[in-house]
Parts: structure tokens; sequence; C-alpha cells
């Protein structure tokens, strides 16, 4: 069983919010869609669920060319990132509802409500009403009223977004379980690259209404395709530097030189992107081939155990995540070290030109 995209679009008005769409998402796999606000995760899935017909293209379901098929007449489910319940039903009848309007034997809609409630850790909670759970307890009561219809696809659109981060990490450790469990095609869009990286599974990295990489999310990360696809699979996104290459040296912003080590080494002399992740810089030197820049801080954000540093150097902004609280002073300068083995290099139009070295050993 697979759900396939061909040439899928979606224009709203003469604006495209999908530019053309293949995917091929196998029965049993977990599927993340990063990106983004309004990068089009949400009008992707609706596509998906025949909730809204694409402008060009095909869906297909089992082979089927489902298209033009409307969404009650297909096997999906779909939580959101406002989570519904019905206030006045007990937790079992919100299950329960969707069996009930599908026409199903009571014993079997008892059958099936019993098993689900398991599944999602309810069944103590069978007799309650919504409002009398807590938040996290009442996403998954919404969760499990999708999965209870026995859907081939269910489709989760940032549903864990308006939770506390306790109950978000509760979920989140749950949700794979959930998902190894129902044998479904699972659809998740989130904003978040470390949510995507939990999750597991394969990953679509989306911008502007495009795809620009679909595959297992380890490699997608490791492995970027271009720059685009790096700076949304990095939270914040990753820093870019030009880079000049001649012989065995190279130069970044206002003549800061450096010897060509790590993924610039082999590279032929030319103009390039550098990328490097925010957690990959650090105040002082780490061991390994090491190159090192003179910034100036223009802001610090303390987050507890971890100092975001906001960095001028020449005419890039970066920011590199350290851990530790730091007591650094505005405009003051700074040095900062990266080691070569985390720096990507992108041609000027974008492309991957070469991993970084850890990446490309892993």
């Amino acid at each position: 069983m697979a759900l396939v995209l061909d040439g899928v679009s979606k224009v709203v008005e003469g604006k495209t919010h999908v530019y053309p769409t293949d995917l091929t998402l196998e029965r049993g796999t977990m599927n993340v869609l990063l990106g983004p606000t309004l990068s089009g995760k949400t009008t992707l899935m609706r596509l998906m669920a025949g909730l809204d017909q694409p402008a060009k293209g095909r869906i297909l379901w089992e082979g089927k060319d489902v298209t033009g098929q409307r969404v009650q007449d297909r096997k999906v489910a779909m939580v959101y990132q406002q989570f519904i319940n019905y206030p006045s039903m007990t937790v079992y009848d919100n299950i329960a509802s969707p069996l009930r309007l599908m026409g199903l034997a009571k014993a079997e809609i008892d059958a099936r409500v019993q098993a689900t409630a398991e599944l999602m850790q309810l069944t103590p909670m069978l007799g309650r009403k919504p409002l009398e759970l807590s938040g996290g307890q009442q996403q998954r009561c919404a969760l499990a009223r999708a999965l209870v219809k026995d859907a081939g696809l269910v489709l989760l659109d940032e549903p864990l977004a308006n939770l506390d981060y306790k109950l978000r990490e509760e979920l989140r450790a749950e949700i794979p379980r959930i998902f190894a469990e129902s044998g479904a095609i699972f659809v998740y869009a989130t904003t978040e690259p470390e949510e995507a990286l939990l999750l597991g599974g394969n990953v679509a990295t989306l911008w502007e209404g495009r795809v620009t990489q679909f595959g297992p999310t380890p490699q997608v990360y490791r492995q970027p395709r271009d720059a685009t696809t790096a700076r949304v699979f990095s939270d914040p996104p990753m820093n870019f530097t030009r880079v000049v290459k001649a012989g065995d040296r190279i130069s970044f912003g206002e003549g800061q030189t450096a010897a060509a080590t790590g993924a610039l080494a082999d590279l032929p002399d030319g103009t390039y992107q550098a990328g490097f992740r925010p957690d990959h810089l650090h105040l002082r030197a780490q061991g390994g081939e090491g190159l090192h820049f003179q910034c100036r801080l223009k802001v610090t954000e303390i987050t507890g155990s971890e100092t975001f540093l906001h960095l001028e150097h020449s005419h890039d902004r970066w920011v590199g995540l350290v851990h530790g609280v730091h007591d650094l002073k505005f405009g003051q300068p700074i040095e900062v070290w990266l080691d070569a083995a985390h720096v990507y290099v992108f041609a000027e139009s974008g492309e991957l030109v070469a991993p970084a070295a850890y990446a490309a050993a892993a």
C-alpha cells in the first residue's frame, strides 16, 4: 500500500501554494513534513486528505486514482494543532463517535474503542469528560478518535504545538510507539528540526511551496542536497559565509585567511558558500582542524543552560549556540572557533559540493 503524489500542485487565485510535487509514501512509514510557517505543509496535507483538489497532477492510493474522491470516502484521519474533543461527551463516546457515523455494530465499536484506548493509555479515563483531563490526555483523546477509524493514512498537523514543554516531550516519545503498532502511513507536519529528528522515519523539507529534499531523516540532516534544505533543517538556521579558495588557502569575508582543510582541501579553486550549524561554533578551540573568526557580538540570549550569540562577521550575520551562561557585553569583539570537519561547502548557486567531513563519515 502506498500514497503517491504525481506532479501535484495547488494554485489559489493565481498564487502557487504548492509547486509540482512527486512523493511516494509507503505503508508503515513515518513521514515528517518539515518547514517554516507558510512553506506549504498544511496545504500538502489537505491535498493528501482530499480536503482540497490539486490544480494539476494526480493522487494515487493503493494504485487507484483518488484525485476527485471525497474525503469521506477515503480511509484518512487528520488531527490539527487545535485539537478538538466534544466537551459534553465522555472520552469513550468521543473515541466511538466516528465509528457510530460509519454505522458499525455496537460490539465492534466497543472492541475498537477499548483497543485504541489501551494503545493511547486512556483506559482509566474512558468515563471522564475531556475537560477533566490534562492537556496531554486531551490530545491523546483526539489522536485516539483519529486512530480508531483504522485509517490507512493518518495526518498530524503540528499536533503538539499548543502543549507545554513537558507534555510535548511526553507525546513525542509516545507517537513513534503508536505509529509502529498501527501500521498506517503517518504524515506529521512540524516547524522544528529537533522534532523531525526525534520522530525519525523519512522527512520532506519544504520551502516556499517546494519539497527541496525527501529521504531518511538522518540522511537528509547530515547530507542536505542544497543550502535551502540545510537552512530548513537547522534551528537556528545554518550560518553561511562566502569563501574563496586559492591554492592551499581559503579566505573568509574581508581578508581573513586559513589553511584549506577538511571539506575544502580537495576543491578546485573558486568561490563557494561555507555553511555550518550554530551549535558547532565555540568560544574556545575544541581540537581537530580548527578555524577561528574575529566577530563582533550584537545580542546574547540566555535560555538557561545555553546561550545564543548573535554575531557580526564582515557582512555576515551568524548565530552561535554555546553551552553555559556567558556574561558578554554588547558590541564587544569576540573570537569564535569552528572545527573544519563541521563545514559544508555549497556552490554559489546553492547546490551541495562537499558534505561536512563528520557527516560524510557517518
